[in-house]
């Protein structure tokens, strides 16, 4: 019914960037709540940062001021600009939806893409 799809990813240096978009498919009349969670290895899985399809956006503390996420609503899409990157931030990011109304159904679902895999060396 819906299907995220990540890109981008990949390997940096401390301090370096990266960016993750995703986008949705699907027969999408509104999302509600785009995220990006992430699982460090050997660790339970966090949240990063999260964007309301209001414009509200949030952010874990240990991420504030390093990583911005953006929507384009009219893309179904979310994007992750992660700057200053630490060693700590290395983890698989998954791109999650919720809040999904599609055309033809009334009840909400959710989705979760296939995630992509950042690390970052010291």
């Amino acid at each position: 019914q819906v299907q995220l799809v990540e890109s981008g990813g990949g390997s940096a240096q401390a301090g370096g960037s990266l960016s993750v978009p995703c986008v949705a498919s699907g027969r999408i009349r509104t999302i509600v709540h785009m995220a990006w969670p992430r699982q460090p290895p050997g660790r339970q899985s966090e949240a990063v940062a999260r964007a309301d399809n209001d414009g509200e956006t949030y952010y874990a503390d240990d991420v504030k001021g390093r990583f911005t996420i953006s929507r384009d609503n009219a893309k179904n899409a979310v994007y992750l600009q992660m700057n200053a990157l630490k060693p700590d931030d290395s983890a698989t990011y998954y791109c999650r939806a919720t809040g999904v109304f599609l055309r033809d159904s009334m009840a909400p679902t959710d989705a979760w893409g296939q995630g992509t895999q950042v690390t970052v060396a010291s």
